[in-house]
């Protein structure tokens, strides 16, 4: 029954990389924008997930893995690197970061790791906004060319829900071998996954290297689609943005940053007709969802489903 559940889950993330891509033929280009955007923050979002969702690890530094794999796609390309290089030195540089931010991990749990990886967001921001002769400052990166034959709106669109896809899969793959299950082992009870034999500290620093490169490879696919880099899309906020996909989707959930992302991308669209006040009720709409499912809308979801009435055995007897 597992298998067939974790099945399940990739047929539905699939289903819906597909019906974005089938439905982004038929879009303005704004739309096709925002199905692109979802694709990439779904990206990031997995990422923090299995950090978060699967590990049990905090972790509000995923904006600065993003941004690291931006702009090493940002400078690299002008230099005539190959897009795909770029994209697996991003998540190659935002990996060995990972390591590194996981070792505090390992002495620090709760609110304390929450702002050591804090601390590391913040100096990355002040490293792309100050470096100027490496990331251009405030000015930023402009003229970001998007890698052939997707220089289109929909070919880059195709380009980004491709990547979502092999993401998908790999993550689907990683959580049924014996690493996704020692991270879950690890959420659960560290100590207990200790005495069974699983090895904590390279668990640990596994699920903040992965989760960051999967940050790096977003980063990677956002520089090319917006083409345009500068520091203030990666600051504390984005940060905090990831970490509400990640929980009003589900987090633990393999759908939930599908659904958290959609959310993120749609909801402020749907709500700008309230020019000014549109975050107040964005916000609002976002607490009253976690008041009244802590698990999620995957979670919600799920209990609907399973509290869907059944008819009657003496009814389905009769001939």
């Amino acid at each position: 029954m597992t298998a067939v559940r974790q099945a399940g889950t990739l047929a539905g993330a699939l289903g819906a990389i597909l019906a974005a891509g089938l439905l982004a033929q038929g879009l303005a280009p704004y739309g096709v924008y925002l199905l692109s955007l979802w694709a990439v923050y779904t990206v990031a979002a997995i990422g923090l997930n299995l950090t978060l969702g699967y590990a049990g690890q905090i972790s509000l530094a995923q904006a600065a893995f993003v941004g690291i794999g931006a702009y090493t796609t940002a400078i690299l390309l002008p230099h005539g690197v190959p897009f795909g290089a770029t994209l697996l030195a991003g998540a190659a540089i935002s990996f060995a970061l990972g390591v590194l931010l996981g070792f505090p991990a390992l002495r620090v749990q709760g609110h304390y790791l929450a702002f050591v990886t804090l601390a590391l967001t913040t100096l990355a921001f002040l490293v792309f906004r100050n470096e100027s002769w490496l990331t251009g400052g405030v000015g930023g990166i402009s003229h970001i060319a998007r890698p052939a034959p997707f220089t289109s709106g929909r070919g880059y669109n195709l380009l980004c829900l491709g990547v979502l896809a092999l993401v998908s899969f790999a993550v689907w793959w990683l959580l049924r071998s014996p690493w996704g299950r020692a991270f879950v082992a690890l959420r659960e009870n560290p100590v207990r996954a200790a005495s069974l034999g699983v090895d904590v500290r390279a668990y640990t620093l596994l699920a903040f290297a992965i989760g960051a490169a999967l940050g790096g490879v977003s980063g990677a696919l956002y520089a090319p689609l917006v083409q345009y880099v500068e520091p203030s899309p990666f600051a504390l906020a984005f940060s905090l943005s990831l970490l509400m996909m990640v929980v009003v989707g589900g987090s633990g959930s393999f759908l939930g940053p599908y659904v958290g992302a959609l959310v993120a991308v749609l909801l402020p669209e749907w709500l700008r007709f309230l020019h000014d006040y549109y975050l107040v009720l964005y916000a609002a709409l976002v607490i009253l969802l976690l008041i009244a499912a802590p698990e999620g809308l995957v979670g919600l979801a799920a209990k609907g489903l399973r509290r869907r009435p059944q008819g009657h055995p003496a009814a389905e007897a009769k001939p």
